[in-house]
């Protein structure tokens, strides 16, 4: 059964007790029950905290509950199980930094395109660091589709498309888009890793540092690039 939270503003009176009325009780206390949605939504940013600090292996119900104030099949019937909740968590967050990536990439040079995806990413790392940190951790639940790698996938889609045009203007293999568009992401992606911790420098210095060297690779692109070491294949 779930807790309920209580408003303990009982009457100072009881009977037996000179000034009162034996026939007064004192008042119970107001008792205020969560919606099933505002205890799921407790329970999701519950999840969200531990999982972050703790990983997936490191918290159980029984933590989660507890931090809840509810009992362990509150859990259960909102989501079945440690399972679930980790499902949503992920799930959630995926959508909120795809769509602050996506949203970022308005009209503009394709090199102002780089710059705001490379502050969206920033900023949700900035915003939202517990959901990245879980977001890069390997997804401990074998059927998840829900994995970091599957995220830079999706946002290295919407970047395609930006490359893709820019190849075209340029009389490149448009073909090769995607290839430089996963680059490109996997690129910002891991030094979003890294700045996750240290936070060094400031985040549009970093951002700055990864455009320009994205952007100045870009500039000088060989169409048909050569290796000049001795391996050829």
């Amino acid at each position: 059964m779930e807790a309920v939270a209580t408003d303990s503003s009982s009457g100072s009176g009881t009977s037996g007790i000179s000034g009162t009325s034996g026939s007064e009780r004192p008042r119970r206390a107001r008792r205020t029950r969560m919606s099933g949605a505002e205890r799921r939504q407790q329970l999701l940013e519950i999840g969200r905290t531990l999982f972050a600090a703790k990983g997936f292996e490191g918290t159980s119900v029984e933590e989660i509950a507890a931090k809840a104030g509810v009992s362990k099949p509150v859990v259960y019937e909102h989501f079945g199980g440690k399972e679930g909740l980790y499902a949503v968590v992920v799930d959630r967050e995926m959508r909120r930094l795809l769509d602050m990536v996506t949203g970022s990439l308005t009209a503009g040079h394709p090199r102002e395109l780089l710059e705001q995806a490379a502050f969206a990413l920033l900023d949700y790392i900035e915003e939202y660091t517990d959901g990245f940190r879980i977001l890069v951790r390997d997804s401990p639940i074998p059927q998840s589709t829900g994995t970091f790698a599957s995220l830079i996938s999706d946002i290295a889609t919407q970047v395609e498309d930006i490359l893709g045009r820019e190849f075209k203007n340029r009389g490149f293999e448009q073909k090769l888009a995607p290839l430089y568009a996963q680059a490109l992401v996997g690129m910002v992606a891991l030094t979003g890793q890294w700045w996750l911790d240290v936070r060094r420098p400031k985040k549009a210095e970093v951002a700055a540092h990864l455009v320009n060297l994205a952007w100045n690779g870009l500039d000088g692109l060989e169409q048909k690039p050569r290796l000049v070491g001795h391996r050829k294949n």
